[in-house]
């Protein structure tokens, strides 16, 4: 803890400890005239000059609205980190609670952590014989002028954690002409292999993302056609390409030759989802077709259960169950097996393209609605059950779930058009990031996890450390250095 941070708070404790009329003549100055304190045989204590603000900081912030709740943390992280160590000397000095470090004041959302420890009382009616023995290496000195004891010179001395600074300007831009304005689709997407690919026009273009090489994958305008869908497979060799005439073309990222091109689908594909060797496919015709790359394309399962376009699709970590998003504003959920939706959700009042399955907790799914619904809803898949949800403000477009910590990060359309970082179960805000004039339509997550790139339909691919961890200032930011460390 620094010094001035300590100065500060021994400053305001003697404050506190000064006689009534020594306060009264430093707040009132030589000028004014003597007040006479009348005593009797009761001593009745004053409470003229405690800092109310301060000692109940706590009990103010229950009288609150969320929104100001929400608001006092954003703006004065500071003032509630000097409230909890305040509390925490308190605690020391009056109950002897022995705390040694200042606690972090919105862990977990849990803001009475240092109040709610009552492992001794003010009032005792047993006499303690036995002495409790004394730190020698930390003891202050008997010379020390200061009030204070053993354990709260630690808590003043005790290094208090950096807070966490997003950067609120992305570190690269790209420009990328033709990137579509539709919310139905979804062009863009990041490899295990470090490359970005980008559906621009009738055009896939990959991104090297350690060399910022740009090539072209494939050209449809030959066959007069555009790209819908990208999505790289999990060892990031071949990239699906789903097109507007319903077509799903399967592309060697390495060679830079088209292996396959499945049909089944009488509309666009605007989703798709890999399993393994297996591919999902999500139309406008409302079908979702799931086919092994290694099988003949005859061998397919329909899954039919969505009455307008299928929008969103990710398979869960474990491999087992399919969640699926439509423009009928229902969230579905299917099984390896079945050819019905185990679980249907109906909650949304909008089109639901936003999906996401936590990687820190098996069942949890994360989705979004569109402009009419607005909000984040969280579902435990194992009971069928609705956890929370948040009005967000704002169109969700896309979500995805951090590797490292349990948050999560949102883009949104109308009418915001910005980024927001969350941490869950809280719910509260970590960051919003804004740059884009357009809706934040597309989402995709570096390999390693530490940074998202997002595109809008104002042409442009921004790239933002989002999840990142802790680094040394003097750290290079080139690319060449955030992106040559795969995990």
């Amino acid at each position: 803890m620094d010094q001035e941070y300590e100065r500060r708070l021994l400053r305001q404790i003697n404050y506190q400890n000064l006689p009534k009329k020594s306060r009264m003549t430093k707040s009132l100055g030589a000028a004014s005239s003597p007040v006479s304190v009348k005593s009797g045989d009761r001593f009745i204590p004053t409470r003229a000059g405690s800092n109310w603000s301060i000692n109940f900081h706590y009990a103010n912030e229950n009288c609150r609205s969320p929104t100001q709740n929400h608001k006092a943390k954003d703006g004065s992280s500071d003032s509630s980190k000097d409230a909890v160590a305040y509390a925490a000397l308190l605690r020391n000095e009056l109950l002897g609670a022995g705390i040694e470090t200042v606690p972090e004041p919105h862990t977990d959302d849990r803001r009475h952590e240092v109040l709610a420890q009552d492992s001794y009382s003010l009032f005792r009616y047993t006499v303690h014989t036995k002495r409790v023995p004394c730190d020698r290496g930390n003891e202050v000195s008997p010379f020390s002028l200061s009030p204070l004891s053993n354990k709260s010179h630690k808590l003043l001395r005790s290094p208090r954690k950096p807070a966490r600074k997003i950067s609120k300007i992305p570190f690269k831009v790209l420009d990328a002409p033709e990137l579509q304005d539709d919310f139905y689709l979804n062009l863009v997407d990041w490899s295990a292999g470090n490359l970005l690919s980008v559906g621009l026009g009738a055009c896939v273009y990959l991104w090297s993302a350690c060399t910022s090489q740009v090539t072209r994958l494939c050209d449809l305008s030959v066959d007069g056609d555009s790209v819908t869908s990208v999505c790289w497979n999990e060892r990031g060799s071949l990239v699906a390409v789903g097109t507007h005439k319903g077509y799903v073309q399967i592309w060697d990222a390495a060679g830079g030759r088209k292996l396959t091109c499945l049909e089944g689908h009488s509309a666009r594909v605007g989703a798709l989802a890999w399993n393994g060797e297996q591919l999902s496919s999500g139309s406008r015709d409302r079908v979702i077709l799931q086919r092994d790359v290694r099988t003949p394309p005859c061998a397919e399962r329909r899954l039919q259960g969505h009455r307008q376009e299928v929008c969103g699709l990710k398979w869960s970590p474990d491999h087992q169950h399919l969640a699926s998003g439509g423009n009928d504003n229902k969230l579905l959920v299917w099984n390896s097996s079945s050819l019905v939706p185990v679980q249907q959700y109906s909650d949304h009042l909008a089109a639901v393209k936003a999906i996401a399955w936590s990687p820190h907790q098996h069942g949890l799914l994360a989705s979004g609605g569109g402009t009419a619904d607005r909000c984040l809803r969280f579902w435990n898949t194992l009971t069928g059950q609705a956890l929370q949800s948040t009005d967000t403000g704002s169109q969700v477009c896309n979500l995805a779930w951090s590797k490292h910590a349990n948050e999560l990060v949102s883009t949104h359309g109308y009418s915001q058009n910005q980024i927001l970082v969350w941490k869950y179960p809280s719910l509260t805000q970590v960051a919003k990031l804004t740059g884009h004039s357009y809706r934040v339509l597309y989402l995709a997550v570096s390999p390693d996890g530490e940074a998202i790139v997002t595109g809008a339909g104002d042409e442009t691919l921004r790239f933002w450390n989002v999840f990142s961890k802790t680094r040394c200032t003097k750290e290079s930011k080139s690319v060449l250095n955030l992106f040559t460390r795969i995990r």
